[in-house]
């Protein structure tokens, strides 16, 4: 009896241990860090991909919250196609803020935007001196951008002043070659050129004659109330809804890169080379202080798209879509 009793216990013993044991793996099966969620984003070449450059290092690196399977495109239209098209490739994009506005009137709402990622980077450029853009009477402009954002600006700023029929814009297909242009200009050049940046370090690179004679946006903003925004991110609605903690991430960590930008000057334009935002780091490092790279989100973000698309819906409806967007185009603004 006595020997029975042992063998029992010793079963019972070992019982317990096998359950333990497997309450023990179980415990850390459940502790083990969930799987990063996958965000399929697109941004720009130029200033718009500025922002981006350390999240890409943060991302090449495992560091960051999210998976970011990031895209790097040369052509705003491949944003229109890849995000809104048949068979969308793209979760959330970098792109022009009117494309922004026409891409939530073409899914019917489905696009959101997250935030303002670039602000001016329009410049008048010519080998003259401005004062104001009334010293542009009787001059000649050459630009790209016509039918986009720059000639609705441009024509926005030319008719508060007073001046549109005083001045003959040129429009060209590329600013590449505006810049070329520009780039070729004598010191004694009349003519001034439209250009963004990182085009206008470029030709001053190889022109030193040329300077930045006017902030366009500077003129924006004292004539709109409200700062020119050129860029910003927006997400699929129903990405955003299903995963709101992604959402989230992502805009903390977005917000830390646009913040490195500022601070970490030669690192941000030796990046911007190394994933091809910017082609060499020493004009990214001379442009990047004034691509006005910046971080808005939020009722701030709303006054400012607002006031920015109404502007150029006023100048072409169609630059924006047709249509205004509601107010659930706005992503935690009230």
């Amino acid at each position: 009896m006595k020997k029975s009793m042992q063998r029992s216990l010793a079963l019972l013993l070992s019982v317990l241990f096998l359950l333990s044991f497997a309450a023990c793996g179980k415990e850390k099966t459940e502790i083990l860090p969930k799987e990063k969620q996958t965000v399929r984003l697109a941004t720009l070449k130029g200033p718009t991909g500025i922002g981006a450059a350390r999240l890409m290092e943060q991302n090449e690196a495992e560091k960051t919250a999210n998976k970011y399977e990031i895209s790097l495109l040369s052509d705003p239209t491949a944003v229109m196609s890849g995000f809104a098209g048949q068979g969308a490739e793209y979760d959330m994009a970098a792109c022009p803020l009117n494309m922004a506005s026409v891409l939530y009137n073409k899914t019917n709402g489905n696009v959101q935007i997250l935030a303002v990622n670039t602000l001016g980077t329009l410049y008048l450029v010519s080998a003259k001196e401005l004062t104001s853009l009334k010293d542009l009477k009787g001059k000649t402009i050459i630009a790209a951008g016509q039918g986009a954002s720059p000639e609705y600006v441009l024509n926005y700023l030319l008719e508060k002043n007073g001046i549109k029929d005083e001045v003959t814009v040129e429009f060209k297909s590329e600013h590449a070659e505006v810049a070329t242009l520009a780039a070729a200009a004598s010191e004694n050049e009349e003519t001034l050129y439209l250009l963004p940046e990182p085009n206008v370090t470029v030709t001053q690179m190889k022109n030193p004659a040329m300077k930045a004679a006017f902030d366009l946006s500077k003129s924006f903003e004292e004539a709109s109330g409200v700062a020119l925004a050129m860029g910003c991110i927006v997400v699929k609605k129903d990405f955003a809804e299903q995963n709101p903690a992604a959402i989230e991430a992502f805009l903390s960590e977005y917000e830390k890169s646009v913040l490195y930008t500022s601070e970490h000057l030669e690192d941000t334009a030796a990046l911007c080379e190394k994933y091809g935002i910017i082609p060499k780091a020493p004009i990214a490092k001379q442009a990047i202080p004034r691509c006005s790279i910046t971080f808005k989100v939020g009722d701030e973000m709303k006054k400012i798209v607002r006031e920015n698309l109404s502007v150029l819906k006023n100048a072409n409806p169609k630059s924006i879509g047709g249509n205004l967007p509601g107010d659930d185009f706005f992503y935690a603004a009230k």
